[in-house]
């Protein structure tokens, strides 16, 4: 009885491997073998799936023909995968064979010859009901599929690789490659992007933080990401699909997809086959999609102009004042033809008054990531538009609740929206001038004119070369007397000059020093302490809101007023989610005292080393991307780019929502147009400061990368119980890199080891002695987040040469 019993199981357990078996292999009806062909006019065009649902061969594109993958449907197919998608249209006289040799060639009418699948040694190859077309060898394996190579579409039982993308198609009638992807990240974040703008995403999963994530869409329309071991992490759509779609249930789904369509939405479809009064059709319909809005898209109208919805469709409107660079493709953008170098003639120029007026464009907003180039509280939008008026670089201006943003070409991911109450006022130059609209560079002259100024010049400068040999003369015999009366003049002046431009270059708020008595009563409860003041909490009594406010020494001489000017000249320029913003100053006589925004959780240094709370591994790694943002921000993107010169944690403060700010402007550089680098006699804190600044070198940027790096590395180490200086800290990095022994770094901490090592060896990228050696801050961010790769920190066997007891 017992081994009939175990003989049964036996032959059960062979029959379920079997039937296994049997369902990944292809319907012997439907293989297609060596010598097969397919012709675009000639009978057969396409080899289709056992259940003619999916169709694999040629499809008319335009004039032309394309290979690729579509679902069958009345009244018309859906293409779900193409073949060389960006080459052009192929002619009538082309052909795919398999051929006896085993490889699947695209013959041209040159008798030239291209292969899909970069394989050889095929046996035989399927068009599967699943919509995959698969080259098999001899022994059934799986040689190539193009579910392997998705373009803008995966399909039930596909699924989106770890640093795999989609990438949508130009139009419905090209299937070329279009203006927006979507990629699966290494680090586990499903992301959307303009194609071209790969920093200004417009959609994730934030799954960032997980390692080796894919997209999967089950059979089933379930749509979610999944660990390596299939674990569902994420459900974007759910297992309910149909509690929204009653005709659904009537008529069960014969496939889902999932796509990233032609306007940068991703979306979740869902396939139906109708059969009434014996005539099949085929439905569509959307079950699922990443933005309920596209105009949330970056990058769906182009520059200078906004994107509105009517009635689930979208339309692209230029500016006023901006024309379609090409009216039959609205989404390119607009443009004008008032050129900078107008702008500034007309700026020397008063007798083109008259070149401009200002229209006006309500409930318009920002998209993406984008920043006005100046950020000012403003009572009234008349007052916002005559701020715009003043700036010749200024295009446009938007207020809204009492703020006023400045804007500058081009004008990028502008959208309508009708719960906004914003008003932005656009300059729109006269198109009746005899200048055809453009602002004329300078006034036309007569060469009588020219000469009778030319004595003039030459007059007021024999004057001028008198008047101050003169006044040479007279300093020179009196300088024994007036030398520290001059250094008095000389201080007032600076704060002078540095007063009245507040409200020309930076428009920062002016405070009178009892304001600020009265807002810190009487300066008692302070935050911090620094080389050149100290910081108190205060609150601006008018508005109910919490300032800190920095009140330099009362004697900081010469040297600290260069420092207020700087501070102040750095951080007015700019405004960024990860700078402290600053609100306004008070220079009331030899008063120096900066309003700054609250940052109520402190810095990250005692969050590092002298709180009880313990960051977490997430916490640290969008701290560390947090600071790269806020430095990539001074670097590249703000009106003049700024080298802070001294960041270290100290210098980096957490608001309410524990986002990183960058503080401390007071060692910060400006660099001019076309300036690359500077020489300063100011130094960096040691332990985070470069090594040119030791070497007398001019600093650049990179000196600030280096500083990153070591705050990067003390972000990741600040677990250990190891308390040493920053060059043995380093090179236990380097040791602990070489040996794979990167856990010892975080102690008993939970973190992902990918992102781990990603992070490592970003810090050690970034603290190379050579400034050239060291990535740019921008590469910097896309290694954190990524989307590059991240080199080998080079001189590790070379540093391990030097301490060899490491």
């Amino acid at each position: 009885m017992a081994p009939q019993l175990l003989l049964d199981c036996f032959c059960y357990l062979m029959f379920c491997v079997a039937l296994a078996v049997s369902g990944s292999m292809p319907n012997n009806s439907n293989l297609i073998g060596l010598g097969s062909s397919l012709s675009p006019l000639v009978q057969p065009t396409s080899w289709l799936s056992p259940s003619r649902l999916f169709a694999f061969g040629f499809y008319q594109e335009g004039s032309g023909f394309s290979v690729g993958v579509w679902l069958m449907g009345s009244p018309e197919n859906t293409i779900i995968w193409t073949a060389y998608r960006n080459d052009p249209p192929l002619s009538s006289n082309v052909t795919l064979q398999l051929t006896e040799d085993g490889k699947l060639l695209l013959w041209t009418e040159k008798m030239e010859n291209k292969r899909l699948g970069d394989v050889s040694s095929v046996a035989f190859a399927s068009m599967q009901d699943s919509g995959n077309f698969v080259l098999y060898s001899k022994n059934f394996s799986v040689l190539w599929q193009t579910f392997d190579f998705p373009t803008d579409t995966i399909m039930g039982g596909q699924n989106l690789s770890s640093g795999a993308e989609l990438i949508s198609s130009l139009s419905e009638t090209s299937r070329s490659s279009g203006r927006f992807h979507l990629i699966m990240q290494t680090d586990g974040n499903l992301v959307a992007y303009p194609i071209d703008f790969t920093i200004n995403s417009y959609w994730s999963t934030a799954t960032f933080g997980r390692w080796n994530l894919h997209l999967n869409l089950k059979n089933n329309g379930l749509l979610s990401l999944r660990d390596r071991i299939g674990g569902n992490i994420l459900s974007l759509s759910n297992n309910s699909l149909y509690l929204s779609y009653p005709n659904m249930q009537r008529n069960k789904a014969i496939a889902y997809r999932a796509t990233l369509d032609t306007d940068g939405n991703f979306r979740l479809y869902s396939h139906h086959r109708i059969n009434t009064n014996s005539i099949s059709t085929t439905t569509m319909s959307i079950i699922w999609l990443a933005l309920d809005h596209s105009c949330y898209v970056n990058s769906i109208c182009g520059f200078n102009s906004f994107c509105v919805e009517r009635n689930k469709t979208v339309d692209c409107i230029c500016l006023p004042g901006f024309k379609f660079l090409d009216p039959n493709q609205t989404f390119l953008g607009c443009h004008t033809k008032v050129e900078e170098e107008g702008c500034r003639a007309y700026a020397d120029n008063t007798t083109t008054t008259s070149s401009y007026n200002f229209s006006t464009v309500e409930n318009l907003v920002f998209g993406g990531s984008e920043s006005p180039y100046f950020h000012q509280t403003m009572k009234r939008k008349e007052d916002c538009r005559e701020f715009c008026n003043k700036d010749c670089s200024c295009v446009a201006a938007m207020f809204q609740n009492g703020i006023c943003d400045k804007l500058k070409l081009p004008l990028k991911y502008l959208r309508r929206n009708l719960n906004q109450s914003s008003i932005t006022f656009i300059k729109v130059f006269s198109s009746d001038n005899k200048h055809g609209g453009s602002i004329p560079l300078s006034p036309i002259q007569s060469p009588s004119s020219i000469v009778s100024r030319k004595k003039k010049k030459y007059v007021l400068v024999l004057v001028l070369s008198l008047t101050i040999a003169s006044f040479l003369c007279i300093v020179f015999a009196l300088s024994c007397f007036f030398i520290y009366r001059r250094r008095i003049q000389r201080y007032h002046r600076m704060s002078r000059n540095r007063s009245s431009s507040l409200s020309g270059d930076f428009a920062l708020r002016l405070f009178s020093y009892d304001d600020l008595e009265k807002a810190t009563n009487g300066f008692k409860e302070e935050l911090g302490r620094g080389s050149s003041g100290i910081v108190y909490k205060g609150v601006l009594l008018e508005v109910n809101k919490v300032v800190a406010i920095k009140r330099l020494e009362s004697k900081i001489g010469i040297q600290g007023e260069k420092e207020f000017q700087s501070e102040m000249s750095a951080i007015g320029r700019t405004h960024h989610r990860n700078l402290v913003r600053l609100i306004g100053v008070c220079t009331e006589r030899s008063n120096r005292l900066l309003v700054y925004e609250y940052m109520s959780n402190g810095s990250l240094a005692d969050l590092l080393y002298k709180t009880d709370r313990r960051l977490g591994w997430n916490e640290k790694v969008l701290i560390a991307l947090d600071i790269a943002k806020g430095i990539l921000y001074l670097h590249e993107e703000c009106d003049a780019h700024i080298v802070h010169c001294d960041i270290k944690p100290q210098n980096i403060l957490m608001d309410d929502f524990w986002t990183a700010k960058v503080s401390n402007f007071g060692s910060a550089k400006v660099l001019m147009p076309n300036q690359s680098e500077i020489l300063t006699g100011i130094k960096g804190t040691t332990g985070y400061s470069a090594p040119e600044w030791n070497k007398n070198e001019a600093i650049t940027v990179k000196a600030d990368v280096f500083s990153f790096g070591v705050v990067l590395l003390e972000i990741i180490c600040s677990t250990t119980k190891m308390e040493v200086d920053e060059t043995t800290r380093t090179h236990w990095v380097y040791k602990c890199l070489l040996a794979d022994e990167l856990y010892k770094l975080v102690d008993d901490e939970e973190v992902e080891e990918g992102i781990l090592e990603r992070m490592v060896l970003v810090g050690l990228c970034c603290i190379q002695d050579e400034p050239e050696v060291r990535p740019s801050m921008k590469n910097v961010l896309l290694m954190l987040e990524g989307i590059i790769g991240v080199p080998a920190p080079p001189h590790i066997q070379l540093l391990l040469s030097v301490f060899p007891n490491m």
